[in-house]
């Protein structure tokens, strides 16, 4: 299993003493220090319009990222293609790869809120063809090659980039909220990502999804070894399971208050199933180990999320390396 680090970058300037720009260089100190401590990717997303995310264009923290960092993999779960023009999306992404000497992870979605839509004027049942072509073209553009494409929504004639990723394809991860999406990504041999607690009830139904899904990737013809299944999960770790929940409690709580169209769960609820890891080294191992039993290969702990304070951010994220990476890395 890999280590990586995520965060939505949900900001509550109304409810906390933290302006913007402080709260980006707060995240440049976590990828800072999640290098440091050995994690293999940091990732944001990328929201509009509400205080559920404060970063509309992640390649451009992501730039201000690759000059702070040297080894770390600086994802984006995700960018929404269908809010951008596709060239620039590529453009932008190109650039990111290039400043970070080909450390880009890129995941994709096609968005499901509802005011973003509406903030971009843009129909959301045309979301899923939107996706397509902006994927299609985007992966056209980063072969560096001329070419054209006719859609419903884009066109192009005649188009090459001057700037392309330093790697040939950069991955391209594929963002999912309903399980039965993941076989129709297995089936493209791309990987997927997910959110356990907005994608599903409970831990065993999550297995069944990544069952279907590498079913789906081998019938393809894809190589079991290259799978990559990543999930998100919000995780806070402190010298005690008791400090760690009294700790995370009230910031789960804001977080999932002012989420807009999120499942209103009790964080017992949460605890009690899995969906989230709030503990001692031991307890966030214990689940980490379940996820990994479920067949999910890429445990992305969101650490930074409804205004936890920059310490206990970093203070978990240290125990996180030493008490519950290292031993899993140790045991694969």
């Amino acid at each position: 299993m890999k280590f990586g680090i995520f965060s939505v970058v949900d900001h509550y300037p109304k409810e906390l003493p933290r302006d913007v720009g402080r709260f980006y260089e707060e995240l440049l100190e976590q990828v800072e220090a999640a290098e440091a401590l050995g994690f293999d990717s940091f990732w944001i997303a990328e929201h509009h319009f509400h205080e559920y995310g404060a970063i509309p264009r992640p390649a451009i923290w992501m730039a201000a990222a690759a000059q702070r960092t040297k080894r770390i993999k600086l994802g984006c779960a995700v960018v929404v293609l269908p809010f951008d023009n596709p060239l620039r999306a590529a453009e932008d992404l190109a650039m990111v790869d290039i400043l970070s000497n080909g450390r880009l992870e890129l995941g994709v979605g096609s968005g499901y809120l509802a005011h973003e839509f509406a903030g971009f004027n843009l129909n959301p049942q045309d979301k899923r063809e939107r996706f397509d072509e902006s994927l299609a073209i985007l992966r056209k553009a980063w072969t560096g090659e001329k070419f054209s494409y006719k859609g419903k929504f884009y066109d192009c004639n005649d188009v090459q980039l001057n700037v392309v990723p330093v790697q040939k394809q950069p991955r391209i991860h594929v963002a999912v909220l309903r399980n039965e999406v993941a076989p129709f990504v297995g089936a493209q041999k791309l990987p997927i990502m997910m959110i356990p607690y907005a994608t599903t009830e409970k831990l065993e139904e999550l297995a069944e999804t990544t069952r279907n899904y590498r079913d789906a990737y081998a019938s393809a013809g894809g190589n079991s070894k290259q799978i990559e299944i990543s999930f998100g999960l919000h995780t806070h770790c402190a010298a005690t399971t008791e400090q760690a929940r009294n700790e995370a409690t009230e910031a789960m709580d804001r977080y999932v208050r002012t989420r807009l169209y999120a499942k209103q769960r009790p964080i017992d609820e949460l605890i009690q199933k899995d969906l989230v890891a709030f503990g001692d080294t031991e307890e966030v191992l214990r689940v980490a180990q379940q996820y990994q039993i479920a067949g999910l290969t890429n445990f992305l702990a969101i650490n930074n999320f409804g205004g936890l304070p920059h310490k206990q951010v970093l203070k978990s994220m240290e125990l996180i390396a030493k008490g519950v990476m290292q031993p899993c890395l140790s045991t694969k």
